[in-house]
C-alpha cells in the first residue's frame, strides 16, 4: 500500500463455481430501484448471476448451464442490459435473455473455428463483436427477432485472439492478441471493416508479449492494456479512428506510460474505473491500483500505484472489474474458484 492513504477491504466472497471463475461482467443497467447484478462465468461451463439484497447480502439468484458444452471464457451485458453474451471454448457464444423471472438462451452464434475467448457489445448495442484462438474476430449485427448476422470477418492477427472491446464513445474495435499486438478496427462506411492501427513492440511503446486484456477510460480519451511482460502500457486513444484515412498525417493512438514492477507475473486484466483508478489482477495472485499523477502534467500524464493488495486471492487473479453502479466497489475472479468484492476506501490523492 502506497502512503498508507487508501485500502481494499473484501466484503463478500461469493462461491459456488465448481471450477475456476474467468470473467465477470456488472449490468450496466439492472433496472429502475434495483440494486447491482453481478455475472460471472467459468470453467464449470455455467454463469452464474449475483444480486444484492436489502440486506447488503448477495446471493446467487440464477445458474445458466445446459448450453456451453466447454468452458465458458467471457460474458458481457447489452448497454441496456437486458441481454447477456457468453463466450465458450465449444466456439459459440450463447445470447441469454431474463424474461418472466428466468433467463433463456434466445440464440446461438456459430461460425469460429474453435475456441471464442472474448465478448463485446458495440455502445449501440447493434453489434456484438467475438474473437477466438482460431485468430479472427467476428462482428454481428445485431437483428430482430433474435437474430444476428455475421457482418465482417477480420483477419489480421497471427495467433490467438484473447480479447475484443468497442471503444465506450467511437465506433470502433480493439483486439489484443498472443501475437503481442495490439488492433484497430474501423467501419469503412460501406460496412467493411479494417485495421486502422496496429500498436506494436517496435516503434511505439507496445508490449513485448502476449496482449490479454484492453480497458477505455469513461471518455473513451485514454486505454490501457496489459501483458505476459508483466507491464500496463497507457495510451492515448483521443484521435477520432472511426473514419479511417490514408496518406500521411493521419491521427492515430499512442503510447503515454509504462508501468512495471509491480507484479511478478503474466497481468490477466485490467479495468479503469469512472473515477479514473485502474485495477490489475495477476498471476501473482494479487491486485493493484493505479491513479494518475496530477503534478507531472508538465512533463506529460504519469500513473503510480497506490495500493497492492497481495493474496487477493488463493491462486490467479483472471478478472478485475469496477462496478458501474457504485464506482469504489470492485469484483475480482480467480483460478480458485471463487469471486470477490472489495470496497474501496481512504483518500487516493495522499
Amino acid at each position: 500500500m502506497d502512503g498508507g492513504a487508501a485500502e481494499l477491504r473484501e466484503t463478500h466472497r461469493l462461491t459456488g463455481h465448481a471450477d475456476r471463475a474467468w470473467s465477470l461482467a456488472w449490468n450496466p443497467n439492472p433496472g429502475p430501484g434495483a440494486g447491482p447484478v453481478l455475472a460471472s462465468c467459468g470453467g464449470d461451463k455455467t454463469v452464474r448471476i449475483w444480486k444484492r439484497a436489502p440486506d447488503g447480502v448477495w446471493d446467487c439468484s440464477d445458474v445458466l448451464d445446459g448450453v456451453h458444452e466447454r468452458t465458458v471464457r467471457s460474458c458481457a451485458w447489452s448497454p441496456d442490459g437486458k441481454l447477456l453474451a457468453t463466450a465458450s471454448f465449444d466456439g459459440t457464444t450463447a445470447i441469454w435473455e431474463y424474461s418472466g423471472g428466468d433467463f433463456e438462451c434466445v440464440a446461438t452464434l456459430e461460425g469460429h473455428d474453435n475456441e471464442v475467448k472474448s465478448v463485446s457489445w458495440s455502445q449501440s448495442g447493434s453489434l456484438l463483436a467475438t474473437c477466438s484462438r482460431d485468430k479472427a474476430v467476428w462482428i454481428w449485427e445485431v437483428q430482430p427477432g433474435n437474430e444476428h448476422e455475421c457482418v465482417a470477418v477480420l483477419q489480421g492477427h497471427t495467433q490467438d485472439v484473447k480479447m475484443v472491446q468497442w471503444h465506450p464513445v467511437l465506433s470502433v474495435l480493439v483486439s489484443v492478441s498472443y501475437d503481442n499486438t495490439i488492433r484497430v478496427w474501423a467501419d469503412d462506411g460501406d460496412d467493411d471493416w479494417h485495421c486502422v492501427q496496429t500498436l506494436a513492440e517496435a516503434g511505439n511503446g507496445g508490449h513485448s508479449s502476449t496482449v490479454w486484456s484492453v480497458s477505455f477510460n469513461q471518455k473513451g480519451d485514454r486505454m490501457v492494456t496489459c501483458s505476459d511482460d508483466c507491464t500496463l502500457k497507457i495510451w492515448d486513444t483521443s484521435a477520432d479512428l472511426s473514419q479511417p484515412t490514408t496518406g500521411e498525417g493521419h491521427e492515430s493512438w499512442f503510447h503515454l506510460s509504462t508501468l512495471s514492477g509491480h507484479h511478478g507475473r503474466t497481468i490477466f486484466s485490467a479495468h479503469w474505473s469512472s473515477e479514473d483508478v485502474i485495477a490489475s489482477g495477476a498471476g501473482d495472485d494479487a491486485i493493484c491500483l493505479y491513479a494518475e499523477e496530477k503534478s507531472t502534467m508538465v512533463e506529460g500524464p504519469s500513473y503510480r500505484l497506490i495500493l497492492k493488495k497481495e493474496k487477493a486471492h488463493d491462486m490467479d487473479v483472471n478478472c478485475v472489474r469496477w462496478c458501474p453502479q457504485d464506482p469504489r466497489v470492485l469484483a475480482s475472479a480467480s483460478d480458485d474458484g471463487t469471486v470477490k468484492l472489495w470496497e474501496l476506501w481512504g483518500n487516493l490523492l495522499d
